[in-house]
């Protein structure tokens, strides 16, 4: 379920801000909030896409994902770029927050906590990619139907690429 893994990794991205400000400075307390913004930008996108894919779909399990890439275009490029974002790539706010927690770690040469920070994005990087593997990977479901398997419409595209975008430009 898309939609409980995306629950329990929230709680690893509040573990972030925790980590924050339990490095009691001034750079893990930018860092935690930081990403208390950040978070809002790339979860609310990726629940947005998994509400849509679930608009059309009816289904929030990783099965429901197959060839969504090809039905679902947009839906599924703002849940890979929230998804990248997630997981913190360079250009992403992901990147940022994370950027700030590892600077954070070091400047108190915590170099434990720098590595786990880093080992929470290598985690990431699996469960979002077996998600964007159902997607552009795998064949639709002949249980599927591709002609009621669409793009949603366009007043639930505009505020999940609003985030996608701000996750982008703030990155």
């Amino acid at each position: 379920n898309v939609k409980t893994v995306l629950a329990y990794s929230s709680v690893a991205q509040i573990g972030y801000m925790i980590l924050g400000l339990s490095l009691v400075s001034v750079t893990g307390l930018i860092a935690s909030l930081i990403h208390i913004f950040n978070h809002a930008l790339m979860k609310g996108a990726l629940f947005m896409a998994v509400g849509a894919v679930f608009y059309r779909v009816g289904s929030v399990d990783i099965q429901a994902f197959r060839g969504l890439g090809k039905q679902m275009p947009f839906t599924m490029a703002a849940f890979t770029i929230a998804g990248l974002s997630i997981i913190g790539v360079p250009l992403t706010v992901g990147f940022v927050s994370k950027w700030y927690l590892v600077t954070a770690a070091l400047e108190q040469n915590n170099w434990i906590v720098a590595a786990l920070v880093l080992a929470g994005s290598l985690l990431a990087i699996i469960y979002i990619g077996r998600v964007l593997e159902a997607a552009y990977f795998q064949k639709l479901p002949e249980s599927h139907d591709p002609a009621k398997v669409k793009e949603v419409p366009l007043l639930m595209l505009a505020p999940m690429w609003i985030l996608v975008l701000a996750n982008i430009y703030f990155g």
